[in-house]
């Protein structure tokens, strides 16, 4: 989930103790001048949306609001909510309390979900809003809506008609005082923040609800005879770190053998993940990892995700897919060093699989996969990547695609892959910028060379630097896994 910081909302949000002691004291020098407005009234007060990826990546649904956390993102919802607070609270106005409360329609079978209220950092339109737009011919920067600050979390219970608030103070001063634009409305975005579950979803009673106690409603003090706040220090941050600023990345791919058995047939994941964090990569894309089987009977997607922490002294978020869909088994993995905002698994024919991430560099949505093609069948694995394609193109540019695809780049696979994407290797050998080391001067993987990493050919904000297929030996010949690792690097502009 994408946790952005506005830096309009970060100067604004209060200190904890202080900032309420500041308030207070003001409420009380100019209580006779403060106003309370409950805003509640659908349509001219109040509209809404949920949105939900997948298929469902580009309808507009406005016959509920609902969450629900989930790593298919056929299943994720988000659900949208906008305030008018330009027409309700004059400009000029000082925001002292805003609370945001919601009521349960029903729940699935978790007693309780941790819920964030988020800024929506670009204005949308309710009856045109999807996963992918904000509004007809406008996609989101981030597919799932762009967010900002998280302003506010709370526990939600699955009973119904229980009640949910959030204090949205912050976000409604800045609204108010005009620093998030020249709209003056309030945008809220509603995200489950917990693990991926059928048990998440939750849904809560609409503006229109017959029961006007049951509506969603925003409910604003304000003192009308002061000026708006001037840029409070904000709070110490307990959220994730922030992304690393660079218009760099490096892209690696490699097939680690079960998750790092090596030539000698020695089970080692710390001399794999060893050799990549020394290349210092930001994405990383891995086949045959492994999850409780009988290589360590492990969850080696945790462990290696641990060691990169332990080598790199940096922070690494990821997401992992057996090959079949089954909680236990060989898969695909993804790692980054930037915060994934959404993610999902294709589940391709003839037993294989793709997981694929969003991510947002230097400003830019960038959307991954890696995916492990069939070993023994060109028409398994046509088919395929038929299917790969397919589901790539339901995601935003710029597009990366990685994998095993156990055909090299003379094979109708690799002239598939390339009507749409350009092959970095080759690509970099056009330009004189691949890399590789003394008798491997055609960047071979393993045999021949059948891993890659493509990107689409729309990515016009992905410009190629180089590729490079490394040299994995140690000083007595031996290599983490048999095949050899190929990194590519990119500007972001």
């Amino acid at each position: 989930m994408r946790t952005h910081v506005s830096s309009a909302i970060a100067r604004l949000i209060l200190r904890t103790l202080p900032g309420a002691v500041v308030f207070a004291g003001m409420a009380s020098l100019a209580s006779a001048q403060e106003t309370t407005v409950v805003l509640n009234q659908p349509t001219s007060q109040v509209v809404w949306a949920t949105v939900r990826g997948g298929s469902h990546a580009n309808q507009n649904d406005q016959s509920l609001l609902a969450t629900r956390s989930a790593n298919n993102l056929e299943y994720n919802r988000r659900a949208l909510l906008k305030f008018d607070t330009e027409s309700t609270i004059p400009a000029g106005s000082t925001v002292t309390s805003a609370r945001l409360t919601l009521t349960i329609k029903n729940g699935s079978a978790d007693a309780s979900r941790s819920i964030g209220a988020y800024q929506v950092t670009r204005s949308w339109t309710e009856n045109e809003v999807t996963w992918n737009k904000r509004r007809a011919g406008e996609n989101w920067t981030t597919a799932g809506g762009d967010l900002g600050t998280k302003i506010d979390d709370a526990v939600v219970s699955n009973k119904p008609g229980s009640k949910i608030t959030f204090d949205v103070t912050p976000l409604v001063q800045a609204a108010v005082a005009g620093t998030l634009g020249s709209s003056r409305f309030t945008r809220v975005a509603l995200v489950d923040l917990e693990a991926s579950t059928r048990a998440s979803y939750r849904e809560y009673r609409l503006p229109h609800d017959a029961d006007a106690s049951a509506r969603p409603v925003l409910t604003v003090t304000y003192d009308k005879g002061s000026n708006p706040p001037k840029d409070p220090k904000p709070p110490k941050d307990p959220k994730p770190p922030k992304d690393p600023k660079t218009s760099t990345l490096r892209v690696l791919h490699w097939n680690v053998h079960h998750g790092g058995v090596g030539s000698d047939g020695v089970f080692d994941p710390k001399r794999m993940a060893k050799f990549v964090a020394k290349v210092k990569p930001d994405i990383i894309s891995l086949n045959e990892v492994e999850r409780f089987t009988g290589w360590g009977n492990i969850d080696e997607p945790a462990v290696i995700a641990g060691l990169m922490e332990s080598y790199t002294g940096q922070t690494w978020y990821y997401r992992f897919a057996t090959l079949t869909g089954a909680s236990k088994g060989i898969g695909n993995m993804l790692l980054s060093r930037f915060r994934i905002d959404a993610d999902d698994v294709l589940l391709l024919s003839h037993d294989r699989s793709a997981v694929g991430a969003t991510i947002n560099v230097n400003g830019r949505t960038i959307n991954i996969a890696s995916a492990h093609l069939h070993p023994d069948s060109e028409s398994y694995r046509l088919q395929e990547i038929g299917e790969l394609t397919s589901w790539a193109r339901g995601f935003a540019e710029q597009r990366i695609v990685m994998g095993d695809f156990n055909a090299s780049y003379t094979h109708p696979e690799w002239r598939a892959m390339t009507q749409t994407y350009f092959d970095s290797w080759a690509e970099a050998q056009k330009d004189g910028t691949d890399i590789s080391y003394p008798g491997n001067p055609s960047g071979t993987t393993r045999n021949s060379r059948i891993d890659f990493i493509y990107y689409s050919r729309a990515a016009s904000s992905l410009t190629l630097k180089s590729s490079q297929v490394f040299d994995t030996r140690d000083s007595k010949g031996v290599t983490p896994s048999d095949h050899k690792p190929l990194m590519s690097i990119f500007t972001v502009k």
